[in-house]
């Protein structure tokens, strides 16, 4: 018998964010490959492994919306593009070439979507 109580859906979102977590750290694993990367990398798996024999797999969907926090980060880091950005700073100025940050906007609006849209579809399909 499943638990329609709202205790056994907290439940489901706390796994739900525990492989958001997962997500987020293989991600920017990912995108940190050259310098802390392999170590984010190698935690975010071994993590999985963890909550795979702990948790319900239906939750390992959160690993779906926990890549759009550094697809966010990117978008937050290249807010200030598309094209050359200088900062005042003591003694002058710096200047840096920084992306549009709509890409990473899209991709991490689509990807928090799809993993929440996900969840709350495996959430219904639980309780039937």
């Amino acid at each position: 018998m499943t638990d329609i109580s709202g205790n056994g859906r907290r439940a489901d979102w706390g796994w739900f964010l525990a492989w958001l977590l997962v997500g987020a750290c293989a991600g920017v694993g990912l995108a940190a490959i050259l310098t802390v990367g392999v170590a984010l990398l190698v935690l975010a798996a071994v993590a999985a492994v963890l909550l795979l024999r702990k948790g319900p797999r239906r939750a390992a969907v959160g690993v779906v919306a926990g890549l759009a926090l550094p697809a966010f980060y990117l978008a937050y880091l290249n807010r200030g593009g598309p094209g050359e950005v200088c900062r005042t700073v003591t003694g002058g100025q710096t200047c840096t070439d920084e992306y549009s940050p709509v890409p990473f906007l899209v991709v991490g609006a689509l990807l928090l979507v799809a993993g929440l849209v996900m969840q709350a579809v495996n959430g219904r399909r639980g309780r039937l």
